[in-house]
């Protein structure tokens, strides 16, 4: 995953600050993530762990829903984007869903039932499958919606 990850910076990673302010947030949850599933620390430890991905979990697609969807969309439209509009429709819905479990595995952790290493690990791999589906999908959306308004300026210039 953090392969995918860095593969992403290196491609779209001059696109605008944006965006790259918000590859590294994916990179650093990616990299909080891989502490939590890798090294399971003692339960008071893993605690404040879970505590900080939370964070910045919910940072990353905060940013996703309310800064960087809404400036690809507004992209879109501005080059008269069809196709990519049209993809931004069809994908806009999984990653809702998946905003949705990441939010619900936040408030169950904010209440405490994040405390049992046992269900944690299995809440952790669901949870980080269904983050891989949501980079490739955003990794979509950006290469999409860049290369089509990069052609789109070079041709006007």
């Amino acid at each position: 995953m953090l392969e995918s990850c860095q593969n992403a910076q290196e491609r779209w990673g001059g696109v605008n600050l944006l965006i790259d302010r918000w590859l590294q947030e994916r990179h650093d949850l990616v990299a909080a993530f891989g502490v939590l599933q890798d090294n399971p620390p003692p339960a008071a430890a893993n605690h404040e762990a879970v505590q900080q991905f939370c964070e910045i979990l919910v940072d990353y697609v905060s940013a996703g829903h309310f800064e960087v969807y809404e400036q690809l969309n507004g992209e879109a439209k501005a080059f008269g984007d069809q196709r990519g509009l049209e993809l931004a429709k069809q994908i806009y819905p999984r990653i809702e869903a998946i905003t949705e479990a990441a939010l619900s595995f936040n408030d169950r952790c904010d209440n405490g039932d994040c405390r049992d290493t046992v269900s944690l690990g299995t809440e952790l791999k669901r949870l980080g499958q269904l983050l891989h589906e949501r980079f490739e999908l955003e990794d979509c959306l950006i290469e999409v919606l860049h290369n089509s308004h990069r052609q789109s300026a070079s041709a006007e210039a």
